[in-house]
């Protein structure tokens, strides 16, 4: 350990807060919070176990203490809306597991998992057991799902004006020689290969938003939900699809596509669920690179934004942002786009890293307020390496795929730093999960 990173080392175990399994484990984080409306919790990987079980934790002191009504995650509106219903005790799913059966699509652990399991079931007895106030809801800000969310706008004008459900049909049929493979459409409008769904998607969402009266109208409460889900559906179809033809044209306008989405999402959600006056409190669970303040980052000095800055500007002062991180341990992740899910090993930090300095501080789980004006603020506005394991881990190529330079006390309002961790446990693992991945050194055997 080099001198530089001793003594920072010891400022940050001067100011931190061991993290023992206690009950009063986040009262300062409580405090923190304090009235904000948006509390966006992380995650330095996708995989990791006590990632989902401490904000699991979190989420349950916010509902019962904070008033905090939605929980809203970094997964696809109708699969998680499927959650939604099973938690406030409505649609047909008889359990957890069938209600997160909707999860199919790569990389199904993220939710499908036996941590978010456990806090589905909680949520759903946490419902059950309210005599007054609203139910807590669980829903999704991403937009991948086009082709399951133009069937959901389809089957809901349905039920409520069929010859409009008739001319959504022909609108999308633009879509249907695709295959329902989106990267598909992507590519062959974006090079100019086919005519893009653009004009379509647009003028549904339209005329959906305008027959809001008329839709909304019979049934209270109940239709005004069943229309906030098809809208949303209809708003995801519209971004998906500019999603998919930008996607080939470069990082930057594709990721600002979809965390504009997301945003936005988060704020029709806020708006829909504030009643009479009172806001609604939103927990968001996502990847640190979607909560933590872009701006802090290399990534938004190239000119990416994210969930995080974005809601900073809207709500200022109404936001909390929390980070993860760990040192090492394992993960689960896959190897390659649409692989399976493997158990990694997750390398130890890289000299120079936030991890790295984290992990001399010498807790195994400890909280640190970055909003603290101390000495360990100012040295956490140094600007270092920091590591971010997505639903991919490639350890060969560990510096140019998972770091990236930060100012960890800019980019959250506290972290959370787990040093070692283990990977979460998919609800459908394979054998190969189970057996973890080779050495590093098979095949070659050195």
């Amino acid at each position: 350990m080099t001198a530089a990173i001793d003594v920072g080392a010891a400022v940050l175990a001067a100011v931190a807060r061991p993290l023992t399994g206690g009950p009063g484990d986040y009262d300062a984080l409580m405090n923190l919070v304090g009235n904000a409306r948006f509390v966006l919790l992380g995650e330095a990987t996708h995989g990791t176990h006590e990632f989902y079980a401490e904000r699991a934790r979190i989420t349950q002191r916010l509902i019962r203490e904070k008033g905090f009504t939605a929980v809203a995650v970094e997964a696809d509106w109708p699969d998680a809306y499927r959650v939604n219903r099973h938690v406030r005790g409505e649609g047909h799913d008889g359990t957890a597991d069938e209600a997160l059966s909707g999860f199919e699509r790569f990389p199904a652990w993220m939710w499908r998992n036996a941590d978010v399991l456990n806090f589905v079931e909680w949520l759903r007895a946490h419902n059950a057991g309210l005599r007054a106030g609203p139910k807590v809801g669980f829903y999704g800000l991403d937009l991948y799902s086009l082709f399951t969310s133009v069937r959901e706008v389809l089957q809901y004008l349905e039920s409520v004006d069929p010859p409009a459900a008739e001319q959504a049909r022909r609108r999308y049929a633009c879509f249907d020689h695709y295959g329902e493979d989106s990267q598909h459409y992507g590519y062959a409008t974006g090079v100019g290969m086919s005519e893009s769904c653009q004009q379509g998607v647009l003028v549904q969402l339209q005329e959906l938003q305008q027959r809001a009266a008329d839709y909304m109208r019979p049934d209270g409460a109940s239709a005004e939900d069943a229309y906030f889900y098809a809208q949303q559906n209809a708003r995801l179809v519209k971004n998906a699809e500019e999603y998919y033809r930008t996607m080939f044209r470069g990082r930057v306008s594709s990721w600002n596509l979809r965390d504009s989405h997301m945003a936005e999402t988060l704020d029709a959600l806020a708006r829909h669920l504030s009643r009479e006056g009172e806001p609604a409190k939103i927990v968001v669970w996502e990847h640190n690179s979607h909560i933590g303040d872009a701006r802090a980052t290399n990534m938004g000095q190239l000119g990416e934004w994210n969930v995080g800055e974005l809601a900073r500007k809207a709500y200022p002062g109404q936001t909390c942002l929390i980070g993860f991180s760990t040192y090492d341990g394992h993960v689960t992740a896959a190897s390659e786009w649409d692989g399976p899910a493997e158990r990694k090993r997750v390398r130890p930090g890289m000299p120079g890293s936030y991890e790295e300095l984290l992990h001399h501080v010498g807790l195994p789980r400890f909280y640190l307020d970055l909003r603290d004006d101390g000495p360990a603020r100012r040295l956490l506005l140094d600007k270092r390496l920091e590591r971010a394991i997505g639903v991919l881990y490639l350890p060969r190529t560990e510096r140019q795929s998972h770091y990236f330079h930060a100012q960890l006390a800019q980019q959250f309002d506290a972290l959370i730093h787990i040093d070692r961790t283990e990977a979460l446990v998919p609800l459908d693992a394979t054998g190969g999960w189970h057996s973890g991945e080779p050495p590093e050194t098979y095949p070659e055997g050195i």
